[in-house]
């Protein structure tokens, strides 16, 4: 589905559209992954969750499980090892603010983690010889494992199994193609943007820019454009053009550069000069993308819409995706057999041209349906490239109100692509493997290729529905979901890729948008009640805060960082390498302990006010986190007698990222005493265990993954108790204020065999308002949780302390100076912002772990 904005389109001086009709003006906009309301809000605030998942792949013919070093015939009917698929969750944040009378301000933020399994190659399975052979017994890693067996063509160079004893074999062909798969440990890919617009009566311009950041990827552009309004504003000119310049620093490991061919790459491989295991290659790469669209939109009567655009976009530079590779057969000019040949093969990442041009037009049509009062779209995209690459899109969408607020938004989409030139699932070369041909790319055929089989011929339908709340107070709630399917068989005309490549997947999604500016319109006659907050609250206090009218409801948003580096401690000393290496890991000595680690969590509240006497909330959680290692000084060599071997410490040179959707807080808050001076209320709550606490981290030649570090897993995999008691007062400039809350496991272990420990934090604070809308905070932390109880009950190599149960928890002592704002009058009067800094004192630890170096907490809320 395609970014889609439903209107009914008005003539000047035509009667205002009906109420059930505006809300059209808010239907969602549909994206596969995200839905992002549309509105025409001059201020508005939002929020978006996301969750992608695709099916598992059909890999059993060539996956097949063998003991280390051994080999099993081809229809053997051994256990399948099991490929986790891609999974996805997103979040995005939107905030469109008013800063002048024509003046408007957009930022936006997205962040995204995946993580699963991704097809890199693909080979035909009769290819293999009459044998499965897998180093230490398995394909997996950051590449394919190459091996050293021969594979075999007829004199048609069809692909053929070589079957029956040695001395008297057959051959028996079989085209059947299969994608080798691989894993990756989850990564996190972040992006900032902003644009600024300026508006006149018939005119506007826009400039905006940003950058998107991942651990291998980085992406800087800047966009700028206008539209023009004609013929009594019946007609619209839009033109808009971006710029951006691009970065790919693909690592990787002695997995991937023992087998796969990158002489093509030489010019940008840079090896690591510092490594856990010292052996990481890099491979650099720059692209520049320029950008142009024309758009027109023409109302065509009361009741019709019409939009023409076309996009014009130049891409030099770094083309390839680096983790894809091409299998190549060379085959042995003299024939083991008449009629057969036989094949070395090797692996070579893929190549792409490094210019691309690409166009496309598009054409929707909006349609009204007055005794309905509904809107339908339909439209048709165009694409084409010099790739080869032609592409049709159709799609259409039916919004319907169904009144008290409530509408529904079926869609329907359909894609089809011609492959382009250059794809290849396999290459044959007609000469054989020579001894330089790691060196020597003379012998492949093509000079471009690729078997990403995004590339190739197919055909995608999918189908959604997006349902819609618009509530009283400017408040909208949207759901999406949206289920794809990828089948070369849906081609238009025909010759679509072969069934191998089929996937499918869903999309689930929910957004909240906050029209602060309808909010504020709406309550201005009487807004006392939501800007007096009460006393003042440093951002780092949760659930502070109470609504005194029944029937108010508050939105909040918090995001809290921490960050971990410097010294490694045991209790409340800084202690040496040498004896963390004594520590218990797994049975053996400690090897690496963490360099660094970040946190980031964003958390969407919402609170309403059941009775004057108690609030309802409800507070869902995004997490990411990220942790580096580093070699602890003194470390057996690797290989060395005790020592882990070279597999197990192979990744832990790379940076560790989790990321996702962590567990949900379900609370109520409960007023005790109120006074024109002091305040009392309890909080009484639950955490659902939403977060994921199976979390795995690839490891080199093993077909499972390992569980990651515990302090990596995003939830607490249990339900969880919330107790708090908060005390606010205030008077004059001076408030004051004290909290005591505690997190209580309410089961003896998660899924996976252990249990946080419990937690109790108690804080007090003061703070001074200089004037009646900013004060300033200083607040003191004490906090004390538990080790974790129980370990892993699944695969888990420890390495380092982190990965130790007692090595978690303890006592800690910090100081926050905080910030807060209230925005006392004017279109975003009631909006509240306040900042804290808590900076550590001292850590009493639990077992070994790295110190602190503090936390930020920012938290925006709105009553109404």
């Amino acid at each position: 589905m395609v970014a889609t904005k439903i209107v009914k389109p008005v003539l000047k001086k035509q009667k205002p559209a009906s109420s059930a009709l505006k809300a059209l003006n808010v239907a969602a906009m549909v994206l596969p992954g995200l839905v992002v309301p549309v509105h025409a809000a001059e201020n508005e605030f939002s929020i978006v969750f996301s969750h992608y998942k695709e099916s598992e792949r059909d890999i059993s013919s060539v996956e097949t499980r063998v003991p280390a070093g051994g080999f099993i015939p081809v229809d053997s009917k051994e256990e399948v090892p099991s490929f986790k698929p891609i999974e996805v969750d997103s979040l995005h944040v939107k905030a469109k603010l008013s800063l002048l009378d024509r003046l408007q301000f957009t930022a936006n933020y997205t962040e995204d983690t995946w993580s699963g399994a991704t097809p890199i190659a693909t080979a035909p399975v009769g290819a293999r010889g009459n044998r499965v052979v897998r180093t230490n017994g398995v394909i997996t890693g950051a590449s394919p494992i190459l091996q050293s067996d021969t594979s075999y063509f007829d004199t048609d160079l069809n692909p053929v199994t070589k079957t029956g004893p040695l001395n008297a074999p057959s051959y028996n062909q079989d085209s059947q193609l299969v994608h080798t798969m691989v894993m990756a440990s989850p990564e996190t890919r972040k992006q900032g943007d902003f644009n600024l617009r300026y508006e006149w009566n018939e005119a506007s311009v826009n400039v905006g820019g940003g950058i998107s950041v991942e651990n291998d990827y980085e992406s800087r552009f800047v966009n700028w454009g206008g539209t023009l309004d004609l013929n009594n504003k019946l007609t619209t000119l839009s033109f808009n053009q971006s710029y951006s310049n691009s970065t790919v620093s693909a690592t990787f490991d002695h997995d991937a550069f023992g087998y796969l061919m990158t002489y093509g790459y030489k010019d940008q491989i840079v090896r690591a000069e510092t490594d856990v295991v010292g052996d990481s290659n890099t491979i650099f790469g720059e692209r520049e993308d320029w950008s142009t669209s024309l758009g027109l939109t023409q109302i065509l009567g009361k009741n019709t819409l019409a939009e023409l655009s076309m996009n014009y976009t130049n891409s030099t530079g770094f083309m390839e995706n680096p983790y894809k590779a091409v299998y190549v057969f060379f085959l042995n000019p003299a024939q083991v057999t008449p009629g057969v040949y036989s094949a070395a093969k090797g692996a070579y990442i893929e190549e792409r041209p490094d210019k691309r041009n690409q166009w496309a037009w598009n054409a929707k049509i909006v349609q009204y349906i007055e005794p309905l009062d509904a809107a339908i779209n339909f439209g048709y995209r165009f694409f084409h490239d010099d790739w080869g690459i032609n592409a049709h899109t159709f799609e259409a969408d039916w919004v319907q109100p169904l009144g008290r607020g409530w509408s529904v938004t079926p869609t329907v989409r359909y894609y089809s692509q011609d492959k382009a030139d250059f794809y290849h699932p396999y290459l044959i070369s007609r000469s054989a493997l020579t001894n330089n041909q790691a060196v020597d790319y003379g012998n492949v055929p093509e000079e471009y290729f690729s078997s990403d089989h995004r590339l190739s011929g197919y055909g995608a339908l999918s189908g959604g529905v997006v349902i819609s709340k618009q509530f009283s107070k400017g408040v909208r709630l949207d759901m999406g979901f949206e289920y794809y399917t990828h089948e070369g068989s849906l081609k238009m005309g025909g010759g679509g890729e072969g069934s191998y490549a089929d996937f499918s997947s869903y999309t689930a999604n929910a957004a909240l948008t906050v029209d602060l500016s309808s909010m504020s319109s709406r309550s201005s006659h009487d807004h006392s009640h939501h800007v007096d907050h009460g006393a003042p609250v440093p951002a780092g206090v949760m659930s502070a805060h109470m609504l005194t009218k029944p029937g108010d409801w508050m939105v909040g948003y918090k995001y809290m960082y921490s960050t971990q580096a410097g010294d490694m401690l045991h209790g409340n000393d800084k202690i040496a390498d040498q004896e963390i290496l004594n520590y218990d890991c797994g049975g053996r000595q400690c090897y690496v302990a963490p360099k660094d680690m970040t946190m980031h969590m964003h958390m969407f509240n919402i609170m309403y006010a059941a009775t004057d006497w108690l609030n309802l909330m409800v507070m869902p959680t995004f997490v990411d986190m990220s942790m580096n290692m580093r070699m602890l000084d003194g470390a057996p060599a690797v290989g060395g007698v005790g020592s882990p071997d070279y597999a197990e410490l192979a990744h832990a040179s790379h940076e560790h990222m989790t990321g996702g959707f962590g567990d949900t807080q379900m609370s109520a808050l409960i007023k005790l005493y109120d006074s024109e001076t002091h305040h009392f209320h309890l909080g009484v709550g639950v955490s659902a265990p939403t977060g994921n606490v199976e979390i795995e981290l690839r490891r080199a030649h093993t077909e499972e993954l390992g569980m990651i570090h515990y302090g990596m897993q995003i939830g607490s995999g249990t339900w969880d108790f919330l107790p708090s008691l908060t005390y606010t007062a205030r008077s004059g400039k001076i408030s004051w204020g004290a909290q005591a809350r505690g997190v209580v496991r309410l089961e003896s272990e998660n899924d996976v065999g252990y249990r946080e420990g419990d937690l109790f934090q108690s804080s007090i604070w003061g703070s001074y308002s200089p004037i009646n809308w900013l004060s300033f905070s200083l607040r003191g932390v004490y906090t004390t949780k538990g080790a974790l109880e129980g370990e892993y009950n699944r695969e888990h190599q420890p390495i380092g302390p982190m990965d130790s149960p007692g090595s978690y928890g303890g006592e800690y002592f910090d100081l926050g100076f905080g910030i807060s704002a209230m925005i006392p009058k004017g279109d975003l009067v009631g909006n509240s912002l306040s900042i804290e800094w808590l900076q550590p004192m001292e850590d009493d630890v639990n077992g070994y772990q790295l110190e602190r170096d503090g936390a930020l907490s920012v938290n925006w809320g709105y009553a109404f």
